[in-house]
């Protein structure tokens, strides 16, 4: 009888329960994972030592991406058999690359040319054995398809871009969860329309172990950080989902998003990559150094320099890059290079209102 009803069983005939399930799954697999890694990093001292460029002043455990890396990997492995498999297999291998790779990084130190060539090994698997590319630049600049090495090479490039755009946000408590959270919630919707499930399932699973991450990454008691185990995996699947959706709108001349994804994808990763770009030019330009070499002037950092504590500060970030997509969504029917002009018009004056309210307030 079981066996009948599982040959019998079609997901998409249950989308809501399904997903229902999976982020329910993924959150209490997480949740009863944290007080394990909490307890082995206090016991084993796998804690973070607070330096110059720390905003923290005590010792705390950096391992939050093994809780997440686990609940991703139990949900994919269980619902499998009813989705893609094949996509869902090259994700956790994927995610397995990077999971040992950020590992090393936490617990003893990888060289970022080894993180370089991981990244890349990982985005190739994906990219060339579901051929989920960015095909064509949309009439960006009046450039359209792509040649396929071209292709190739550009998603790469975006790949990286956005894991260490995404891991280089991850400077104060809950940011790095809080916008991932958001996003993958936006992607959930967007992959539910396309009809694409197993996608859907990949995101809203993140967002389930996102929320049993955050709850201790804003704790003051069992604080934990995600570390570079978490925001490469984190990072990976935002750029994964981002170049997903590109490539549906892309190939299909029917959708919403036909020519506006490239736009809306730069809408929902503003943040990570508008500090991304702010902090390489200061770096390079203004200082004239190395632009990987750490500093404090990140965005979040001229918030919390200006008087905004760390929770206030998520919450402005997170809560100008919901407005900022929400904002895309609405402009929709304009052209790509339109959207994007305007794009980097409101979202960088939005990151400049709470900077000009603390000085209104200061008189």
């Amino acid at each position: 009888m079981i066996e009948t009803l599982l040959e019998d069983f079609t997901p998409e005939n249950y989308t809501a329960v399904w997903l229902i399930c999976a982020v329910a799954l993924a959150f209490i697999i997480a949740y009863r994972t944290f007080p394990t890694i909490l307890y082995v990093a206090k016991t084993k001292q796998l804690m973070d030592e607070p330096d110059s460029r720390s905003i923290h002043s005590n010792k705390t455990p950096t391992l939050g991406g093994i809780g997440i890396f686990l609940s991703l990997i139990v949900v994919m492995t269980i619902v499998g058999a009813f989705l893609n498999t094949k996509v869902l297999l090259l994700v956790m291998g994927g995610l397995t690359i990077l999971f040992f790779l950020g590992l090393k990084d936490d617990l003893t130190v990888l060289s970022a040319r080894n993180k370089f060539i991981g990244q890349l090994f990982a985005a190739a698997l994906l990219i060339i054995f579901t051929n989920t590319r960015i095909i064509s630049f949309s009439k960006i600049l009046d450039i359209d398809i792509l040649p396929y090495w071209i292709s190739i090479g550009f998603t790469l490039f975006v790949y990286i871009l956005i894991i260490n755009a995404y891991n280089l946000i991850d400077g104060i408590d809950g940011l790095a969860g809080t916008i991932a959270l958001s996003v993958s919630g936006i992607f959930v919707y967007l992959f539910v329309n396309a009809n694409d499930l197993s996608l859907a399932t990949i995101a809203i699973a993140l967002c389930g172990a996102l929320i049993a991450f955050l709850r201790l990454n804003f704790s003051n008691k069992n604080k934990i950080f995600m570390g570079d185990t978490g925001s490469m995996i984190v990072g990976f699947l935002l750029a994964f989902f981002t170049i997903s959706f590109i490539n549906m709108a892309q190939v299909d001349e029917t959708s919403a998003y036909y020519r506006a994804s490239p736009a809306l994808a730069f809408a929902l990763l503003f943040y990570p990559l508008i500090d991304t770009l702010r902090i390489f030019f200061i770096r390079i330009v203004i200082h004239k150094t190395s632009p990987f070499k750490a500093d404090k002037n990140h965005i979040h950092h001229q918030f919390i320099r200006i008087g905004y504590n760390h929770l206030m500060t998520t919450i402005l970030i997170s809560g100008i890059n919901v407005i900022i997509i929400c904002i895309a969504f609405n402009l929709l029917h304009l052209t790509l290079n339109t959207q994007i002009l305007l794009l980097l018009l409101y979202g960088s004056v939005l990151y400049l209102c709470p900077f000009l309210f603390k000085k209104y307030m200061r008189g």
